[in-house]
């Protein structure tokens, strides 16, 4: 596949934020939900950020959050022209041996409850273990042999 990781930098900002409103803007309108880019700008300024990459082309991306309880999953968009490549699969394989490497119980995200990718995240393992209006939290333990 060759795809690879590197830290977001203040220069991915513009990319992530287009990314996000471009694949997201569709569940914001269904849900009756306001997009804002300084909402997004300051989350990004919060999260860890990291590009997903082939060939120094950027891909996609995903941001990360972190407690005592879990690896949570923010972000995670792979740009159209690639979805369907493996890259979000990818991603995912990599935040779930982070959450290995750092002895975090649980992966965690939330997902809206119409989004396609909630496909993509129970075959990766990870089961709804609730919903709030229209989201879903989908959560994958982590188990103690790979902590």
């Amino acid at each position: 596949m060759g795809f690879e990781l590197r830290l977001a930098t203040a220069q991915d900002l513009d990319f992530a934020r287009d990314l996000t409103c471009k694949t997201m803007l569709r569940y914001y309108i269904q849900h009756d939900l306001l997009w804002q880019d300084e909402a997004f700008d300051v989350a990004w300024a919060g999260h860890e950020s990291w590009m997903i990459v082939r060939d120094d082309v950027r891909l996609g991306y995903f941001s990360l959050s972190r407690d005592a309880r879990a690896l949570y999953i923010r972000e995670l968009h792979v740009l159209e022209a690639f979805q369907g490549q493996g890259a979000g699969s990818w991603a995912i394989d990599q935040v779930l041996a982070m959450t290995s490497k750092e002895r975090r119980p649980a992966l965690r995200l939330t997902v809206f409850e119409n989004n396609p990718a909630k496909a993509l995240y129970e075959r990766k393992g990870l089961k709804v273990v609730g919903a709030d209006e229209c989201f879903l939290r989908m959560q994958r333990d982590v188990e103690a042999s790979y902590r």
